[in-house]
């Protein structure tokens, strides 16, 4: 059985050797995530060129995902480079502090932070593992006491409870970064902590001009991270191509508690407006030392894949765990596990549905009939993606074959659930492009003589969004 979820894998040091890239792949990494809060840009410059050439080697299409920094809401540094903050005790954030932190107080990169809070404010730091609350704002200070200590070491993260910190999504160090991902044309830039819609358009304007010369669109993923996301969370995933539900500062802002059920939430929504969505944050944890997951990550990772997740992702754990390699085949056995328990109900998924194109009617009419006649695979051949995108959407047993001339799509498409993207001649010829379709997926071992098959594809060929044709084809 052929996983449907994809994994999406982090490179750091613990995964940047050649080799241990390669050992990923193996493994069935899918998607390779450049983390661009760590490094420079000739660093992620040169681990793109490397996942390139692995994934030449390999023999898979791999796309990068360049992962925003977004604003720096951080504490700066200790002089001791950490301090233990007891419960009672006043702890100052100063904005207009030069000089290291102590037990009474600590700079902050995050400048605008006095003018973000009012006393009565909770603030979370660390992942919420240290809890403040504000007593007063004096100028550049935010005078606080303790409420849940800890140890607090340089540059951690600071949230408030609820939101309302004004730091825009995009900083100019994103901006160049965007510049930088272009450079090396990665499939999708996720942008951190977006607010509205108009971070993201934002985002995709300087994505495609930086992109200009190479023809080259990037898919735009939101990551879903403040509170505020929440109640324009439709009007987000119209501006984007897809969402990451990143469980960390998300859980931080809007309690641990509300995090699940709005996991489920995302997802189904993301699913009905035809947009690709990955579930991300401490999914496989304690392998970043340990040699197998926690009962409760298992759980973790297949509730995201019966939920209907394009993809679950690997941070840490493939960045700087002992066990790279071992987690991501730990995710590969429980992803099939859960796709096995799946449920296929075609019929409620179409039932009062209109569509208003002729490509998503045949995408939709490709799904209906493959399952119904027990289809063995169904073809998609695609210039843009999108017929495989709507077809993948839908839960549905039979793997969906997407065939492209264009490399670019070919990367993008592995994001997709159920979709395995192939890389195909372009051909003009619509029969020969049929016989050519059939006898790529015999060679491949998917067909034998016997099988049956739907495939759709666009005449004339080659045009973007012009797929109105599905035919159902036996080998012979």
């Amino acid at each position: 059985m052929t996983r449907a979820t994809k994994i999406v894998a982090t490179l750091g040091p613990a995964s940047s050797e050649p080799a241990v890239l390669e050992r990923l792949l193996r493994a069935g990494v899918d998607v390779v995530r450049l983390n661009f809060s760590h490094g420079k840009a000739q660093d992620h410059i040169d681990r793109a060129t490397m996942v390139r050439e692995v994934a030449a080697r390999v023999g898979k299409p791999v796309a990068l995902m360049a992962d925003l920094q977004g604003p720096k809401i951080r504490v700066g540094k200790f002089a001791e480079g950490k301090v233990m903050l007891e419960p009672g005790a006043t702890f100052v954030l100063d904005a207009a502090r030069t000089e290291p932190g102590d037990i009474g107080g600590v700079g902050l990169d995050y400048k605008e932070l006095p003018r973000d809070v009012r006393p009565g404010d909770t603030l979370l730091l660390n992942d919420g593992l240290i809890k403040l609350t504000v007593d007063m704002v004096r100028g550049d200070q935010v005078v606080t006491k303790v409420v849940l200590g800890g140890e607090l070491s340089n540059n951690k993260g600071i949230n408030k409870a609820g939101g309302g910190l004004t730091a825009p999504a995009l900083t100019a160090k994103d901006m160049e970064d965007i510049k930088t991902a272009m450079s090396f044309q990665a499939e999708f830039v996720a942008v951190s902590f977006p607010k509205s819609a108009t971070d993201m358009e934002m985002a995709r304007q300087l994505a495609n001009v930086a992109g200009e010369s190479t023809r080259h669109k990037p898919a735009m993923i939101a990551k879903i991270e403040r509170s505020e996301a929440i109640p324009v969370l439709e009007q987000i995933l119209k501006a984007s191509d897809g969402i990451m539900v990143a469980r960390g500062d998300l859980a931080v802002e809007v309690g641990n508690a509300a995090v699940p059920a709005l996991q489920k939430r995302m997802i189904r929504m993301a699913r009905e407006m035809d947009k690709v969505v990955i579930t991300a944050t401490q999914m496989m944890e304690s392998m970043i030392l340990a040699p197998v997951p926690t009962r409760a990550e298992v759980s973790d990772v297949a509730n995201a894949v019966l939920d209907g997740t394009d993809a679950v992702m690997l941070s840490a754990e493939t960045a700087a765990g002992k066990f790279p390699v071992e987690t991501v085949e730990q995710m590969h056995v429980i992803a099939l596990e859960a796709e096995r328990a799946e449920d296929v109900s075609i019929e409620t998924d179409f039932t009062n549905k209109r569509f208003a194109r002729i490509d998503q009617s045949i995408a939709m009419g490709a799904l209906f009939t493959a399952h119904h006649l027990g289809c063995k695979a169904i073809i998609a051949l695609t210039e843009s993606g999108s017929t495989a995108l709507w077809m993948s959407r839908h839960n549905i047993k039979v793997p969906i074959y997407a065939l492209t001339s264009q490399p670019s799509s070919e990367r993008r498409m592995t994001l997709y659930r159920n979709v395995r993207p192939i890389l195909m001649p372009k051909m003009n010829d619509r029969d020969a492009a049929l016989e050519k379709a059939e006898a790529v997926l015999v060679e491949r071992g998917v067909l034998r003589p016997g099988d049956t098959y739907a495939i759709t594809c666009g005449e004339p060929m080659g045009y973007p969004g012009g797929t109105n044709m599905l035919k159902v084809c036996q080998v012979r």
